[in-house]
């Protein structure tokens, strides 16, 4: 098989307690594999990637379940195509996060009971489906899962929430029942409305989450921009913690459309910002059993790029002896939820 010319072993974590796994939110942006600056020569198919990706990074977000369900058979490979200590954090599938989802990416035997869209209205959204169809929808991603989940390498199902999602009661409640549907899986809330994570609201908001044992998400991004959820520096569950950078392109942040959404993450994270973005992520390191950070900038090789120079800088934050400071001190997580 071609994958064996590659090593199938995982970078361990890095930083001062060893606990820190930094990855990207994709393998397979086609922009990153046009430049061919990352994959080598002759790296060409789905698995001969993700299996490169794996000897070099200790984690990657699954992007592709946002876009369209996953199928069950998708998971199983990339579960045999992974070491035993590659994780994978996969993201859920738009409808379900509020979002706008066009009828295109619904599979083909669901297409034929959506119901009309009436006047100029182009996409679904989940108040717009029946409760048999949204029933049926969780019950496939979920199942989606499970091969990831069997082999111990689903370490988060990551719900980032659209921008217009507010924590008003009824959005409240629906993030609840995610969290509920979601029983046994270990979930990552993004939240985008500044409603959710103001100055007034934050600490409700982190204390709600820790009620529901989800792992907050940290957002590097532009401040200040619109009506965008600020970046809040916590851990609600000891069990995980999320760092996501995306970028500061204050200018672009706020576009729509395609076009509008990969300039939006187009960025180049300086090293001076890449030092500072460490401090803060060690500063976070005492409280939770595993810290990831993962680089959403996604022009050509810009994540791949900013997540090996921070790895570079977080292992200057490592003993000097090799061994972690207060390594091994909390308890093992269970990887499930």
């Amino acid at each position: 098989m071609q994958a064996e010319l590659f090593p199938a072993e995982t970078p361990g974590p890095v930083g001062r307690r060893g606990n820190v796994r930094v990855g990207t939110c994709s393998w397979t942006d086609p922009s990153l594999i046009k430049t061919k600056t990352f994959y080598p020569r002759g790296c060409s198919s789905a698995e001969q990637r993700l299996v490169y990706y794996a000897s070099q990074f200790p984690l990657v977000e699954v992007d592709s379940s946002f876009f369209a369900l996953p199928e069950p058979l998708h998971a199983q490979l990339w579960a045999q195509r992974t070491p035993a200590d590659f994780v994978f954090n996969v993201k859920a599938f738009r409808l379900l996060t509020g979002h706008q989802t066009p009828p295109q990416v619904f599979p083909p035997d669901i297409k034929p009971h959506l119901p009309p869209l009436t006047g100029r209205k182009k996409n679904y959204y989940y108040a717009d489906l029946a409760e048999d169809l949204r029933e049926e929808l969780w019950r496939r991603f979920i199942a989606a899962l499970e091969p990831l989940k069997a082999a111990g390498k689903l370490r988060a199902v990551h719900f980032q929430f659209a921008p217009w999602v507010t924590s008003e009661p009824a959005w409240r409640a629906h993030v609840e029942y995610c969290v509920e549907r979601m029983a046994g899986h270990l979930l990552a809330v993004e939240f985008r409305n500044q409603t959710w994570l103001s100055d007034r609201q934050a600490e409700h908001t982190l204390a709600w989450e820790r009620e529901l044992r989800v792992a907050h998400v940290v957002v590097d991004e532009p401040q200040g921009v619109g009506n965008y959820a600020q970046g809040v520096w916590a851990v609600t569950n000891p069990q995980l913690a999320i760092v996501r950078l995306h970028g500061r392109n204050a200018e672009t942040w706020t576009g729509k459309g395609t076009s509008a959404s990969s300039e939006r993450f187009n960025y180049e994270y300086s090293d001076d910002e890449l030092k500072e973005l460490a401090g803060r992520i060690d500063s976070l390191a005492d409280d939770a059993f595993d810290l990831q950070v993962l680089l959403n900038v996604n022009f050509e090789d810009q994540g791949i790029r900013a997540a090996q120079k921070l790895t570079r800088i977080l292992r200057e934050f490592e003993l000097p002896d090799g061994q972690p400071a207060g390594g091994g001190e909390a308890a093992a997580p269970e990887l499930g939820g």
